[in-house]
């Protein structure tokens, strides 16, 4: 068996078992190549298409039942792949994830990476807060993008801080980003290293029914990551009425919010109808990432 036919035999088997994605693949085949190169210790990135392709490389029967025992622990745990393998990929960056996080999928990632917010910061930027970190993908890559901030990193779980931890020590950070337990914005630490000039929030926002309706994979996920409706609603909006009634205290005159709602935009906006919001662009259309000025939340 080669490389190639082994990738699209597990594909075949993934597709079959019906499992779901949406943790850093779309469709079994790229799935089952993730599955099958990080299992043989290949890069991820390994070409496996041009003259130079490594499709046709020979397979062993140790490699193939190792790969296979893979693929059926894939299908009968339902978990997302990113735990099997305690690695993700966010926009070219790699970080360690457990089940104390969600699989990093943030759409605020793109936006950081290819600029799709920089025309409302202001030059000086210089302070972020990236609220619900989780595992501290959003932290790093901020760092990262803009390396003469300095960000916070905050969240409620000390679960997921553990994890962000990791991951700030794996690229090398631990200077330029503070971790802080916080529930949303009421550590008094957050008020200390404020007012921000950017805070990016991937919040729960999940409605009620919404949750009910979660495939396996997600359920494998932390709750109180996703499920909107923790203080009693039903429109997954619970955690971000609480923010926008105090955000704006820890924004600089020009500083911003950017805040992502996924697949809840009428939700929000039925929450929030006279709100003025700007929808920004990203690969997933103009209406799961939002922004926020401080001028529009004092308004």
């Amino acid at each position: 068996m080669t490389l190639i036919t082994l990738i699209e035999a597990c594909a075949a088997r993934l597709a079959d078992a019906g499992v779901s994605f949406g943790h850093g693949t779309t469709n079994a085949q790229d799935e089952a190549a993730w599955l099958v190169l990080w299992q043989l210790g290949l890069p991820l990135d390994t070409a496996l298409d041009g003259d130079e392709s490594l499709a046709d490389t020979p397979v062993t029967s140790d490699q193939q039942a190792l790969v296979k025992a893979l693929v059926a622990e894939r299908i009968s745990s339902r978990k997302p792949a990113a735990y099997l393998t305690h690695e993700a990929w966010l926009q070219g960056f790699a970080f360690y994830v457990d089940e104390r996080v969600i699989v990093p999928r943030s759409l605020i990632a793109e936006l950081l990476v290819d600029g799709g917010m920089d025309y409302f910061l202001h030059p000086s930027t210089h302070k972020v807060l990236d609220l619900c970190t989780g595992n501290g993908s959003l932290a790093v890559i901020a760092a990262s993008v803009f390396p003469d901030v300095v960000v916070t990193a905050s969240d409620l779980s000390s679960d997921a801080l553990a994890v962000a931890q990791i991951n700030v020590q794996k690229h090398g950070l631990q200077d330029r980003i503070t971790l802080v337990a916080s529930d949303a914005l009421a550590a008094p630490e957050l008020a200390a290293r404020g007012p921000f000039d950017l805070i990016v929030c991937n919040p729960p926002y999940v409605n009620r029914q919404s949750m009910a309706d979660l495939p396996p994979e997600y359920r494998a996920e932390p709750a109180m990551a996703l499920d909107g409706n923790l203080d009693g609603g039903s429109d997954g909006m619970d955690f971000v009425r609480s923010l926008l009634q105090s955000v704006a205290a820890h924004l600089n005159p020009q500083g911003v919010l950017v805040l992502e709602i996924g697949n809840e935009r009428p939700y929000f906006e039925a929450a929030f109808p006279s709100l003025e919001v700007i929808w920004l662009e990203t690969s997933a259309g103009e209406d799961q990432v939002l922004l926020l000025t401080r001028e529009t939340l004092n308004s």
